[in-house]
């Protein structure tokens, strides 16, 4: 974006006057960015503006991560000129120590929390964007940024840092438990968006019908050779109980729900409901129930005068290489669908099936492939850019999402990171390459949102049945 010229040093536009005007604009004022190429597609005032967001929470992110990586920090200590004189000068312990591991990141979570935090609460009952508190929200980059590294470096000045970690730590972990359920609600939200989306197209075009059947074929294809994959690798004849307990509790449950969403009783009040949603929630759960399996403490077993581990991957084994891999894939995908739920969880449709699904399909429902990327709203005056991308200004007649919620759930997304990246209530010997081990916290954790996962999916289904009248149309 423009504003990342500045800040990231990011954004290679010729040096033209109007260009500098406009990233002045963009950093210092309270105009919308958008990226240096003319030839990019518009863009949203609005997605603009959560985009920068984004781009906030994951640099500070990606900062946490280095934080708990030794590593990195045996390359920085090795490759940076004089690093021992700069951490001395700095006053930041031997070896920059104060500036690593699970208290650094608690502190730089600490700082970031607050900055959503705090604009949350100054942007209360925001409804116009014309108005002051909008205009900071929408704008002035430059001076937010230098505000986020403030908060991130206050954390390092705080007073009895050892009764802050210790009380800081369960308020993470309360905000990391809200975070997990936001997240969870919309994955619901989601699989039912994506059936009634689809299924409004097959009223005019029956290829959408046998796109619900492929989609739904391969996801339950998906999550049964996921079974299969669990049942080979983590169960053992002699050891292993809760694997074979919980395995067995989770895929009964995802049976239970998908007979459930087919039965006549629940296709009453909700004509919709097929076997699309319980794929895309089955295939979620056995991912939950993978994870949970691979983030348990290792079990042994005798063999032959010999302790042997069992229900492992066969990459526990001393192949580092395959270790790094699995950890980096499943890093990446943890904070994808972080991201994912801090966004997409503010728009006007999640918002509101974040209170209660109903089953009202809209008059003018179109079936999209990629569905989940409609806007709430579609004609707006756009503005050009000299020598850069079109904006749309979106929310001249109001807003189009909650800013305090906004700026809530990254709240929320701040604990989940902090939590997670140092290994929830296992932080003394927290390390990233490690974001995978053994931890019964994080066993328990996974496991829960499995059970929490279907129940709430459970509760769309029966929920209009309960209270007919709520969810009529």
């Amino acid at each position: 974006m423009v504003c990342e010229g500045l800040l990231l040093s990011t954004c290679m536009c010729p040096a033209h006057s109007s260009d500098v005007f406009l990233q002045l604009a963009c950093c210092c004022g309270s105009a919308a960015c958008s990226l240096c190429c003319g030839c990019c597609p518009k863009i949203k005032q609005s997605t603009s503006t959560r985009f920068m967001y984004a781009l906030f929470f994951m640099l500070v992110t990606v900062t946490c991560v280095i934080m708990m990586s030794p590593t990195v920090e045996t390359a920085m200590r090795e490759h940076i000129p004089f690093y021992t004189e700069m951490c001395h000068r700095l006053n930041a312990g031997e070896n920059c120590s104060t500036l690593v591991g699970y208290s650094a990141v608690y502190k730089v979570c600490f700082g970031m929390a607050c900055f959503f935090f705090f604009f949350s609460v100054f942007t209360i009952h925001v409804r116009t964007s014309t108005g002051c508190r909008a205009a900071v929200h929408n704008g002035f980059w430059f001076f937010k940024f230098v505000a986020l590294l403030a908060c991130c470096a206050g954390g390092f000045f705080l007073p009895n840092q050892d009764t802050f970690l210790e009380v800081w730590r369960y308020v993470g972990a309360a905000g990391g438990f809200l975070f997990l359920i936001i997240q969870l609600m919309l994955l619901v939200q989601f699989a039912h968006r994506w059936n009634q989306n689809w299924s409004s197209g097959a009223k005019y075009n029956k290829m959408w019908y046998a796109a619900l059947a492929f989609v739904t074929l391969v996801l339950f294809s998906m999550a049964v050779g996921a079974m299969v994959f669990m049942i080979r690798f983590y169960t053992h004849p002699e050891a292993c109980f809760l694997n074979k307990l919980f395995l067995g509790v989770n895929c009964g449950l995802c049976f239970i729900v998908s007979l459930l969403a087919i039965s006549p009783c629940i296709q009453t009040f909700q004509p919709t409901s097929g076997l699309l949603q319980p794929a895309i929630i089955t295939v979620y759960v056995m991912y939950l129930t993978f994870s949970a399996l691979a983030s348990k403490p290792i079990e042994t077993v005798e063999e032959d005068g010999n302790n042997v581990t069992v229900c492992v991957l066969p990459f526990k084994s001393g192949l580092k290489n395959d270790t790094n891999i699995v950890t980096g894939i499943g890093t990446v995908i943890l904070f994808g669908c972080i991201l994912y739920s801090c966004l997409i969880s503010t728009t006007k449709r999640s918002s509101a099936a974040l209170q209660v699904y109903r089953n009202d399909m809209p008059e003018n429902e179109r079936a999209r492939c990629c569905f989940c990327c409609v806007d709430d709203t579609e004609d707006y005056d756009d503005e050009k850019t000299a020598g850069g991308q079109s904006v749309k200004y979106d929310e001249k007649d109001g807003t189009i999402y909650s800013y305090w919620y906004f700026h809530f759930v990254f709240f929320l997304g701040s604990l989940y990171v902090m939590m997670t990246v140092t290994n929830w209530f296992h932080y003394d010997n927290a390390k990233i390459e490690r974001l995978l081990e053994g931890s019964w916290s994080v066993f328990w954790i996974k496991m829960a949102s499995c059970w929490v996962c279907l129940f709430l999916y459970m509760w769309t289904l029966v929920v209009p049945m309960l209270f007919p009248k709520r969810f009529q149309a």
